[in-house]
C-alpha cells in the first residue's frame, strides 16, 4: 500500500522559505554577472597589456572587448587592478614592452620558458614597487640588468637565469629577498656579495644565491657570513680565483656549496667541517691542493662529495666513514694514494656512485665495497690496483656502470664469468687491463646467461690474443664495442652485422685479415631509421671521454651522443670495399686506413649523407676519386693519402676545404684547388709511390699511441 505523504503547515512554510532563498540567490547572480561582464579592469592596466607585442604558440584570449581580469594568465585584485601576469612556457616571442612598468600593482610576474628577446625596460624594478616574484628565466633577453629597486622594494624571488644578460649585478635593496638566480648569463666583474649580504639584521632573509655559469672573476669576496640564513650558494663555471674565504665556514644553515670549474686554489681547509648542515659539496675542476680535510666526517649530513679534477694528495681520511648518508663520492683525477682495500666502505649504505679513477691507489678491489648495496656506478680506472675480480661483486645487484681500466688485474676469463652475474650491467670498461692474456672466448662463457642489458663493452689496449669472442653475438642490446689495440687474429666476423643495436664498433689496430664482411653493410642501427632512433637516449651513470685523432677530448654523457662509427684501420684487411657500404646511411665516421684494400672507391659512398669523417689512406686503392663525394655536405675530414689513385681531385663542396695532406702519396692524382697538386706534374716522370706496407710497419708503433679515434684506451 503506497504511503500517504502529507506536510504540516510549518513544514510547508519552511519549504516556501527555502525556495524563496534560492530564488533571491538566482536573481542576485543573474544581476551580478552582467554587471561584472560589462565592467572592465583598470584602463591603465588594460592599455598596458594590449600594448604587449607578444606572439604565442597558441593565441591568447586577450581582447579589447573583454574584461582583462578574465584574460589568460591574468589575476586581478578586488579593485580590478592586475596583480599577476603569469604566462610561463606559452611559446611567447617578442620583446618586453616598456608599458609593463605601468602595471604598478603587479605582485607576480612570470614569463619564463619562452622566447622573449631584447632589453628589459628601464625602471622595471623601481616602477613595479609592489613586485614580489619576478621570473624571466629561460628566454633570450640581453643587455644589462635594470637599475636596482628602491629601498621599499618587496621583491622576494628573482630568477633571471638562462638568458644573455651582461654587465654587472645592480644593488638589490629589498629586505625581503630570499631567492636570487642569475645563472647561465654573461655577467662579469666580481660577485657583489655586499649586494646580498649586508651588515644589518634586516638583510638576513636570503636562502638561495646562484651566480653560476657567468664570467665572474677575482676571488670570492668576504661578507657571506652576513647572509646567515643562506642554504644554497652556487658560483661554479666562472673564473673565480684565490682561496675559499673563511667566513663561508660560519654559514650554519648552508646545505649546498657548489663552486666547480673555477681557478680556486690553496687547501680546502679544516674550517669546512663547521658547515654541519652541508649536504652537497662540489669543488671539482679547480686547483685545490693538500689533503682532504681530516675531520671531513664531521659533515654527517653530507650526501654528495664531489672533489674530482684537483691536485689533492694523501689518503682517504678514516673519518669519511662517518658520512653515512653519502650518495656520490667523486675524487677522480687527483693524486690520492693509499691501499684502497684497507679502507672500509661498508658504512656507505646509500652510496650510488663511486668515482676514484686516475689516482695512485694501490691494493685490490675492496671487499667492503660489496656491502654497498645501492651502488649503480663504480669507476676505479687508472690506478695501481691488482688481483682478480671476485664473485662477491654480484652482490651489487644495482650495478650498471663498471670501469676498472688501466690497472693490473689478471684472469680475464674468470672476470667475465663473474661479471656475467651482474644482471643490470650496462657499461663495462676493462681497457688496458689483463695485459697479454687470451681474449676470453671460453666455451663456458657462451653457455652462460649474462650481459642481457650490456650496452657498452670496451676491451681496447689489453693486447689480448685470439679471435673475436663468439659469445658477443648474444649481446642483443650491445650498442658500443671496442676491441681496438689488441692482437686479435683471423677475420672480422660477419655476425657482428646482425647485432640489432650496434652503432659504434672499433676493431682497429689488430692483426685481422680477410675482406670487409658484406654483412656489416646491413647493420640495423646504421641502415634503418627506426633502429637508429632506438639508440639509447638515457644518460650514462658517469660520463665517458674519447680522445680523437687530433688529441682533443670529447666527453659524452649519453650513448646517443657517440658518433655512428666503424673503425677497422691498422689491420691487414684486403679485397674491394663493397659497393653495399652505401647502405650505411646513418654512418658518421668510417676508418679503413692502413690496410690492403684494392680496387676503386665505390661511388655508392656518396649515399652516406651523414658522413663526417672518411679515412681511406694507406691502402692500394686505384682509379679516380668519385666526384659524387662532393655531395657529402657534413664531411669535415677526408683522406685518401698514399694509395694508387689517379685523375682529377673533385672540386666543390667540402672538397674545397681539404689540404694537400688529404691526397699526398698519389703520384698520378692532380687538381687545381691547391697549387701543390698541379696537373702539370703528370707530364713529368712519375715518382714511385711510397709503399703503404713499408710506411705502416715503420710508423705503427708510434701511431698506436697517438693515431685514430678510440673508445677504449682513452675512455675515462
Amino acid at each position: 500500500m503506497k504511503p500517504n505523504i502529507t506536510f504540516s503547515k510549518d513544514r510547508k512554510n519552511d519549504v516556501l522559505k527555502t525556495l524563496l532563498i534560492f530564488l533571491c540567490l538566482w536573481v542576485f547572480i543573474m544581476l551580478f554577472l552582467p554587471c561584472r561582464a560589462s565592467a572592465s579592469c583598470d584602463q591603465v592596466d588594460r592599455d598596458a597589456l594590449l600594448s604587449f607585442d607578444f606572439k604565442a604558440s597558441s593565441p591568447l584570449n586577450w581582447s579589447a572587448s573583454s574584461d582583462c581580469c578574465f584574460w589568460e594568465g591574468i589575476i586581478c585584485g578586488p579593485d580590478d587592478r592586475v596583480l599577476h601576469l603569469w604566462l610561463p612556457g606559452r611559446g611567447l616571442s617578442g620583446s618586453v614592452s616598456p608599458a609593463i612598468t605601468n602595471l604598478t600593482y603587479l605582485t607576480h610576474l612570470n614569463l619564463s620558458h619562452n622566447s622573449l628577446f631584447g632589453l628589459l625596460p628601464d625602471g622595471l624594478f623601481s616602477s613595479l614597487f609592489s613586485l614580489q616574484v619576478l621570473d624571466l628565466s629561460f628566454n633570450r633577453l640581453n643587455g644589462q640588468l635594470p637599475n636596482s629597486p628602491t629601498e621599499a622594494s618587496k621583491l622576494e624571488i628573482v630568477d633571471l637565469s638562462s638568458n644573455y644578460f651582461n654587465g654587472t649585478i645592480p644593488s638589490v635593496a629589498s629586505d625581503s629577498l630570499s631567492f636570487f638566480n642569475v645563472s647561465k648569463n654573461s655577467l662579469a666583474g666580481s660577485i657583489p656579495i655586499s649586494v646580498f649580504c649586508k651588515n644589518s639584521s634586516n638583510h638576513n632573509n636570503l636562502t638561495f644565491l646562484d651566480v653560476s655559469f657567468n664570467r665572474f672573476t677575482d676571488p670570492i669576496p668576504t661578507g657571506l657570513a652576513s647572509c646567515s640564513k643562506l642554504q644554497i650558494f652556487r658560483a661554479g663555471f666562472n673564473a673565480l680565483s684565490g682561496r675559499l674565504p673563511d667566513d663561508i665556514f660560519s654559514l650554519a644553515d648552508l646545505q649546498q656549496l657548489s663552486l666547480p670549474f673555477n681557478r680556486l686554489s690553496g687547501n680546502i681547509g679544516n674550517g669546512i667541517v663547521g658547515l654541519t648542515s652541508l649536504k652537497i659539496l662540489e669543488l671539482y675542476s679547480n686547483q685545490f691542493v693538500g689533503n682532504i680535510p681530516t675531520q671531513i666526517g664531521s659533515l654527517v649530513m653530507l650526501e654528495d662529495l664531489v672533489l674530482h679534477s684537483n691536485n689533492l694528495t694523501g689518503a682517504l681520511p678514516p673519518s669519511l666513514n662517518n658520512c653515512t648518508n653519502l650518495s656520490t663520492l667523486s675524487l677522480r683525477d687527483n693524486n690520492l694514494t693509499g691501499d684502497l682495500s684497507a679502507f672500509n666502505f661498508s658504512t656507505f649504505q646509500f652510496l650510488t656512485t663511486l668515482d676514484l679513477g686516475n689516482n695512485n691507489f694501490t691494493g685490490k678491489l675492496p671487499q667492503s665495497l660489496y656491502s654497498c648495496k645501492s651502488l649503480t656506478a663504480i669507476r676505479l680506472d687508472s690506478n695501481n690496483l691488482q688481483g682478480q675480480i671476485l664473485p662477491e661483486i654480484v652482490a651489487l645487484e644495482s650495478l650498471a656502470f663498471l670501469s676498472i681500466s688501466n690497472n693490473n688485474f689478471t684472469n680475464a676469463t674468470g672476470a667475465f664469468m663473474v661479471l656475467m652475474g651482474c644482471k643490470n650491467l650496462t657499461t663495462l670498461v676493462l681497457t688496458k687491463s689483463f695485459l697479454l692474456e687470451p681474449l676470453p672466448n671460453d666455451e663456458s662463457l657462451a653457455d652462460l646467461d649474462g650481459f642481457d642489458k650490456l650496452q657498452v663493452l670496451a676491451m681496447g689496449g689489453c693486447k689480448f690474443t685470439g679471435q673475436v669472442p663468439t659469445w658477443i653475438a648474444k649481446l642483443k642490446n650491445l650498442q658500443v664495442l671496442d676491441l681496438s689495440y689488441n692482437l686479435i687474429t683471423s677475420t672480422v666476423p660477419g655476425w657482428l652485422g646482425s647485432l640489432p643495436k650496434l652503432f659504434y664498433m672499433d676493431l682497429s689496430n689488430n692483426l685481422l685479415t680477410g675482406s670487409f664482411p658484406g654483412e656489416l653493410c646491413g647493420m640495423p642501427s646504421l641502415t634503418s631509421k627506426e633502429a637508429n632512433e632506438k639508440v639509447e637516449q638515457s644518460f650514462l651513470e658517469l660520463p665517458v671521454t674519447v680522445m680523437s685523432k687530433n688529441g682533443t677530448n670529447q666527453q659524452y654523457k649519453q650513448f646517443s651522443q657517440l658518433p655512428r662509427a666503424l673503425y677497422l684501420g691498422w689491420n691487414s684487411l684486403s679485397g674491394n670495399i663493397p659497393i653495399e657500404i652505401g647502405q650505411l646511411k646513418f654512418l658518421q665516421v668510417i676508418d679503413l686506413s692502413h690496410n690492403n684494400f684494392s680496387g676503386s672507391i665505390p661511388d655508392q659512398m656518396s649515399n652516406l649523407s651523414n658522413l663526417e669523417k672518411l679515412d681511406l689512406s694507406y691502402n692500394h686503392l686505384s682509379g679516380a676519386i668519385p666526384a659524387s663525394l662532393t655531395a657529402l655536405n657534413f664531411l669535415s675530414f677526408f683522406s685518401v693519402a698514399y694509395n694508387d689513385l689517379q685523375g682529377f681531385v673533385p672540386s666543390g663542396g667540402q672538397f674545397n676545404t681539404f689540404t694537400i695532406s688529404s691526397f699526398e702519396g698519389n703520384t698520378r692524382l692532380c687538381g687545381y684547388q691547391t697549387a701543390q697538386l698541379s696537373c702539370l706534374r703528370l707530364l713529368s716522370p712519375a715518382i714511385p709511390p711510397v709503399s703503404s706496407g713499408t710506411q705502416r710497419s715503420s710508423d705503427k708503433t708510434l701511431s698506436a699511441l697517438i693515431f685514430g679515434i678510440t673508445f677504449g684506451i682513452f675512455l675515462v
